[in-house]
């Protein structure tokens, strides 16, 4: 008996020992990150995250970004309010955390530098400094050699330009390298290789860095298949919403944003923000404004407004040669956008078989994407009121909407070997209100995009716009100025983090695969996106 009491009181000893040491771990300090330094940086940057709560040694700790840790050898210093770091590859963008043990701290945004967009600078001296180009002259997509010096030894924020031209102007102006063209294959210190840009004109190239403008230098563009025109430029301010609001969330938690923004391109130009009552975490990410936020709390809620001034213009085409000419180098344009995907199934059996027998005895690209085009404006029943379903579906019932006939153009010519995208925007009726639409281009080596619309070529206007009356030959190779892109082709997104939940939204004016992403303990909130608003045209 007296050992059964003296195992008593030790037991309940024992229990109050463990009571206290759990109590003490469920008190202890979550780690914590209140800044990073910097916050858009390359692979092998010094990152430095303060907070608190990291811990006075490493250990098993550790940090990740995007995902993805660094190496042991990577970290330089670790103390319980600073960690410093050399930062691994890695995507875009992505989500830096602090791990201790089963914890995770709250999340901080680290952008890659290198996919940052590039941009012109403002002269200074002693800029970049152009000796040759060989070849002095090529067409459209051909690959040339710049030679000289002060390039800097990486693009970073520079950019090359050609001489871009429309019949309304008075003088020449200027068109970037494209990067949907793959335009940049080298860049270095005292050599760039740039392939000539969809639109550009014969005149003068000039090269801009943080350093400053090179001199200008003449570059032929030779045109053996036809030209292309700009003119009846119009401005358009248009502006678009996004409605967030909260409902279940516990910390930490974020949420990321991708809101689209019209493209550049050799027909729609100039494109700026006017007003929006958010910053942005990054103005350009491929295309889109990406918005993040940190810590949401339950029943907050906000609105981001963005409003933009765009210039666009129609495009006349002039075919004189539908042969195409042979280009210095192979094109990654035809090698990239013949590929399927999801949204362009072109190597499906029922749209290689269809489009095989569409352009039997027609050998040449132009003529083949002609004969395409006429085939489904033909024999497609096409509908001015959105539609369900996707291409497949569409080309067996012989009904589509404009969604589905852009779909459609761009799969059959993938299955054919043209190179060719979608377009998701909107259109402009004649009181000025925008629709979703979508139309199609198609690449030819030596001349660049060929614009089409099989929906309007097929006679199917939405209501309040006025159709051409020649619209089944027009919108072939042709484009009004009465529509606004905001993405040419497939706008991929990847993750901020690899459990990070998205909502895909379909059928919008941008095809984006991730329109948001909620991470952490952001469990439940409602989102509301609105159409795009025609402000004003002038």
């Amino acid at each position: 008996m007296r050992k059964a009491e003296l195992a008593k009181p030790l037991f309940i000893l024992a229990g109050i020992c463990l009571a206290l040491f759990f109590l003490s771990a469920c008190r202890e300090e979550l780690p914590r990150i209140t800044t990073i330094y910097p916050r858009i940086g390359v692979m092998g940057d010094v990152l430095t995250i303060h907070g608190t709560g990291f811990g006075t040694e490493r250990n098993l700790s550790f940090i990740t970004i995007a995902g993805t840790p660094p190496t042991s050898a990577a970290y330089i210093s670790w103390s319980n309010e600073e960690i410093v770091v050399r930062t691994p590859e890695f995507g875009s963008a992505g989500l830096v955390y602090v791990h201790r043990g089963r914890q995770r701290s709250n999340p901080a945004l680290f952008a890659n530098k290198a996919a940052m967009p590039a941009v012109a600078r403002t002269h200074i001296d002693n800029g970049p400094r152009v000796a040759s180009i060989q070849p002095a002259s090529g067409p459209v997509g051909s690959l040339i050699t710049i030679s000289g010096g002060n390039f800097g030894s990486a693009r970073n924020n520079s950019a090359v330009f050609f001489s871009w031209t429309s019949a309304e102007a008075a003088g020449p102006g200027f068109i970037e390298i494209s990067e949907m063209e793959f335009g940049y294959e080298l860049w270095s210190d005292r050599e760039i290789r740039v392939r000539v840009p969809d639109g550009a004109v014969s005149g003068n190239l000039e090269i801009r860095t943080p350093r400053g403008y090179s001199q200008q230098v003449f570059f032929t563009i030779t045109e053996p298949i036809g030209t292309k025109v700009y003119h009846e430029r119009r401005t358009f301010s248009i502006s678009h919403t996004v409605d967030i609001q909260v409902e279940r969330a516990s910390s930490p938690n974020a949420l990321f944003l991708w809101m689209p923004q019209p493209v550049v391109s050799s027909s729609q130009r100039n494109v700026k923000v006017n007003s929006r009552n958010t910053e942005p975490f990054i103005e350009n990410f491929q295309g889109a404004a990406l918005y993040h936020f940190i810590d949401t709390a339950p029943g907050t809620g906000w609105q981001i407004a963005v409003s933009h001034t765009v210039d666009v213009y129609a495009v006349e085409t002039n075919i004189r040669n539908v042969a195409q000419p042979a280009l210095n180098r192979p094109s990654p344009v035809r090698t990239a956008f013949v590929l399927p995907s999801p949204l362009v199934p072109s190597n499906d059996p029922a749209i290689t078989t269809q489009a095989t027998a569409i352009i039997v005895g027609v050998p040449l690209p132009f003529a083949r994407a002609q004969r395409i085009f006429q085939w489904i404006i033909s024999n497609i029943e096409i509908q001015n009121q959105p539609l369900s379903g996707g291409v497949i579906q569409a080309l067996e019932d012989r009904v589509a909407d404009s969604y589905q006939a852009a779909l459609l153009f761009s799969a059959f010519a993938r299955a054919v070997g043209i190179p060719a995208v979608p377009v998701a925007g909107v259109l402009i009726d004649d009181n000025n209100n925008a629709v979703k639409h979508y139309w199609a281009e198609f690449w030819l080596d030596g001349f660049g995009w060929v614009p089409l619309d099989p929906a309007l070529g097929a006679g199917a206007a939405p209501p309040g716009f006025t159709l051409r009356q020649d619209h089944a030959q027009f919108y072939f190779g042709n484009m009004d100025n009465r529509r606004i892109a905001f993405s040419r082709g497939e706008a991929v997104f990847y993750q901020m983090t690899p459990h990070g939940r998205t909502v895909q939204r379909g059928r919008e004016f941008s095809f984006q695969n991730i329109w948001e992403e909620a991470t952490g303990g952001l469990e439940s909130y409602y989102s509301r996106w609105s159409n795009v608003t025609i402000t004003e045209v002038y």
